[in-house]
């Protein structure tokens, strides 16, 4: 059975690494027979800033409204990005400012600190590239990139199940390396 997939990438290289694993992904998927739309967020023109908080309704640009409607239209959710100061970039994260907000991806109850989630049934697959090795940035930093898309951005949204990957060091990685996790890449696309 196919799947409507949303496929973003959360980068404005599109000769990154990123970039060939969101196009290994694309490819990948619609080769297993599953309907796609893939959005690059550095091609894609909008104000990543919430201009006023939840205070004044902000109009979404055109391509904003399209990833919008890809989001809604679809079962499984791919973010594609690199790990940037512990982070995901700025890009990325506007594009959830502007579009994850209240009324769409979640609403606050009348008279309690309790919300619901509007964007249940659906599942996301975060693939991330770092500099740093992953086993120190989980130690270390104790997964904090992570942490912030799985819980406050994606389940708090209602989006779950929610898989993080990450690959790296990629800096000094080789390219046999990076062949192999384009492999997995390409494994999950097709089991999606």
């Amino acid at each position: 059975m196919s799947k409507k997939i949303i496929v973003i990438l959360g980068s404005t290289d599109d000769t990154s690494f990123c970039a060939s694993i969101a196009k290994e992904y694309v490819l990948s998927a619609e080769a297993a027979g599953n309907r796609v739309k893939f959005f690059k967020l550095g091609e894609v023109e909008f104000d990543p800033i919430l201009r006023d908080g939840y205070k004044k309704k902000q109009a979404l640009e055109p391509d904003l409204v399209k990833i919008k409607e890809a989001i809604s239209w679809s079962d499984h959710i791919v973010l594609v990005y690199p790990i940037w100061w512990g982070s995901l970039p700025t890009v990325l994260k506007g594009m959830f400012d502007r579009i994850f907000l209240p009324g769409y991806a979640f609403k606050y109850r009348k008279g309690s600190q309790l919300w619901d989630k509007l964007l249940k049934g659906r599942s996301a697959h975060a693939i991330t590239t770092m500099d740093t090795p992953p086993w120190y940035f989980k130690l270390i930093y104790r997964n904090a990139g992570h942490n912030q898309m799985r819980k406050n951005i994606l389940e708090f949204s209602g989006i779950k199940p929610v898989k993080i990957t990450s690959f790296g060091p990629v800096r000094f990685s080789s390219e046999p390396k990076r062949k192999k996790w384009l492999n997995k890449v390409n494994r999950w696309a097709k089991a999606a």
